[in-house]
């Protein structure tokens, strides 16, 4: 499990990048993604968050976001990415199977 805080933009981007890469690397095939701490996303960490869901589902795994704020929320919506990322309300709502393994 990777958690984000803040905004993630232009600047903090790279960060993410690194850190959901080094999962990756590390073996990990599902990825969850608690977004209960980012107050904003742009653009730049959108692509970010789609680059890791590519490279995760290449590997059979998955990307997942957990309970990410309204404002994250509207930015998925308005993009159609709601649709493309599975997205839960809260980590209450994670199937069992997402806290085991390769946590991080």
């Amino acid at each position: 499990m990777v958690t984000v805080g803040g905004e993630i933009d232009l600047y903090t981007a790279p960060q993410l990048r690194t850190e959901l890469i080094g999962a990756l690397g590390a073996g990990a095939r599902r990825l969850v993604v608690d977004m209960s701490r980012a107050e904003f996303c742009d653009s730049t960490g959108i692509s970010v968050l789609l680059s890791a869901m590519k490279r995760s589902r290449g590997a059979g795994g998955d990307l997942e976001l957990v309970a990410p704020k309204p404002a994250v929320m509207k930015v998925l919506q308005v993009t159609g990415l709601d649709e493309v990322f599975v997205v839960h309300s809260g980590l209450d709502a994670l199937p069992v199977a997402a806290g085991t393994g390769n946590a991080r």
